[in-house]
């Protein structure tokens, strides 16, 4: 039915899809340059959430180095950056105990800041409107267009007021085609349209598999004499077993409030893990639990996050567009700080663009000179220098303790070799029959908590008469494969109790899908071992709003 629908059209130079980071960093950098030049440049950059922000989900502690590129008199100008860092600490977590680490060059954070990544980027929405962009939060991009030669040509933004059979309701408006001679996918970790672009321009031939960690994170509100503002503290161990690659932090911001996550990667092999409840149970350890008892938690959210670093980056360039930030997966892993990594991306795809708006017509172009400037810039240099870190705890923590202890103090970075990652994550999930269910304790409440209570948090909403942006390839398979041979692992992975085995009358089990708790989090789409879930967005402004993650 939509596909006959007459669609408006708006055209633009540049289009770019997410405001996070990296989108308005190459926003911005594009309107520097077109002033410079004295040019004129039109931008447009829609995003899915229903202000700058909503989706926007880090840890953070942010390195103000890309950010000192962009906007040097960022102090200046009021940017949200007040809580440098003051303090490190390295723990490994026994189940009772926390042993202090020597804290290795990768950890420093001396010159960093513990910030708010929502605020920071409505801060840089400010900035980029001053300069002429034009911003459109609520409007979700789902699907690309392309040119008769193959080119991009701009995306089309989602129909709104459909029902649930994806008929047309009273509310019923079409998406618009918004049209550039350049398209930036800045859409985050495991963009849904990004991963049509990989399949259509075969932009990962040439690397390995990206690998995927999910994070979740709680804020809280906790007593004043608990309180260290600039203290960053990060864990490994308990309660992840040596094959389970994860661990925590704890980051003290102003104003008594303290950021809690816990990051599990998407390798794991047991399918009765949960990361939520692996999160609730790590509160419960001696070293943290007195930090937040007396407090309240305030905010929940979830995201996933591409680990895969130097090996696992794609082709950034085709004809018509570019990938930048997270969604090319260029987060430093070992120092877990992708905020920095994606803002120079941006600015550096922002300056080849610039050239082929300068010195084409007005053709489809490939900004081919993106690579180039990637290749030459201290990007480039720092996640080479990191490439091996990730790989190397397939040999179990205390083996990637030992080969990451000689490759930062010894070889510096520079090792002759370059190690392979692991197949994709959802092929290394292993079969139920090979594992015993995992007895976690119930939530007390006060410390300890369910998922639909923390879903609550996540301020998430969607219209529920619309339809499942939750697809099934094939609905047998969540019953005859991840049922009877997985035990249904998407019951436990999802941090939002999205997914739900529930019985008929005649105890025949049914996979229920409740869409409307999702948090966009793309755990599902990454870990399902079948690949059977896709991820589409939802109609645009629905989802989390994350105030202050």
């Amino acid at each position: 039915m939509t596909e006959t629908v007459e669609r408006d059209s708006m055209q633009y130079d540049v289009v770019i899809v997410g405001a996070g980071p990296a989108g308005l960093s190459a926003a911005i950098r594009l309107k520097q340059l077109a002033i410079q030049h004295e040019r004129d440049i039109s931008i447009c950059i829609v995003d899915k959430g229903s202000e700058v922000g909503a989706h926007i989900l880090s840890g953070a502690v942010v390195d103000p180095k890309s950010l000192n590129e962009l906007i040097p008199d960022w102090k200046d100008k009021g940017a949200p950056l007040d809580c440098p860092v003051t303090e490190d600490q390295l723990l490994f977590m026994s189940s009772h105990k926390a042993h202090r680490l020597p804290v290795p060059p990768s950890f420093h954070n001396q010159g960093n800041y513990i910030i708010s990544l929502g605020l920071f980027c409505r801060w840089l929405a400010q900035e980029a409107e001053s300069l002429g962009v034009e911003i459109y939060p609520g409007f979700a991009a789902a699907q690309v267009l392309y040119h008769e030669n193959g080119a991009v040509k701009g995306i089309l933004t989602g129909d709104m007021g459909l029902n649930q059979q994806g008929q047309p309701t009273e509310q019923y408006q079409p998406g618009m085609a918004l049209l550039a001679r350049q398209t930036i996918f800045a859409e985050g970790c495991r963009g849904s349209l990004t991963k049509t672009l990989l399949q259509r321009f075969h932009l990962n031939d040439a690397c390995q598999p990206q690998t995927y960690g999910i994070g979740i994170k709680e804020l809280w509100e906790i007593v004043p004499e608990k309180s260290r503002p600039g203290q960053v503290v990060h864990t490994v161990g308990w309660p992840l077993d040596n094959q389970t690659y994860g661990g925590s932090f704890v980051y003290h911001l102003n104003d008594n409030k303290v950021a809690l996550g816990f990051v599990i990667g998407l390798d794991y092999q047991n399918p009765y893990l949960s990361p939520f409840e692996e999160m609730q149970r790590f509160k419960n350890h001696p070293a943290i639990r007195p930090l937040l008892e007396g407090g309240r938690r305030i905010a929940y959210g979830a995201r996933a996050l591409s680990e895969g670093g130097w090996q696992s980056l794609p082709k950034l360039t085709f004809p018509g567009g570019v990938l930048v930030g997270d969604t090319a997966g260029f987060l430093n892993v070992p120092r877990i700080k992708g905020i920095h990594t994606a803002m120079k991306s941006a600015m550096l795809a922002a300056e080849a663009i610039h050239e082929v708006l300068h010195n084409t017509s007005t053709e489809p172009a490939e900004a081919t000179l993106y690579t180039q400037l990637f290749k030459q810039s201290w990007l480039s240099t720092e996640l080479y220098r990191v490439r091996n870190i990730r790989p190397a705890f397939k040999w179990g923590l205390f083996g990637a303790f030992a080969y990451g202890a000689l490759d930062e103090y010894v070889f510096r970075g520079k090792a002759p070799w370059t190690l392979k990652h692991h197949d994709s994550d959802a092929s290394c999930l292993k079969k139920a029959s090979e594992y015993q269910p995992i007895s976690y304790p119930k939530p007390d409440g006060e410390i300890t908590f369910d998922r639909l209570s923390s879903v609550f948090l996540s301020g998430v909403n969607h219209e529920e008469n619309q339809p499942v942006h939750l697809q099934l390839k094939n609905p047998a398979v969540a019953i005859e494969v991840n049922y009877r041979e997985y035990a249904s692992p998407e019951t436990r992975y999802c941090p939002a109790g999205v997914y739900e085995i529930v019985f008929n009358e005649q105890q025949q089990p049914k996979l229920q899908i409740n869409a409307q708790n999702c948090i966009h989090c793309k755990t599902c789409d990454i870990k399902d071992p079948t690949q059977n879930i896709n991820w589409t967005c939802p109609e645009g402004g629905g989802g989390p709003n994350y105030a202050e993650m």
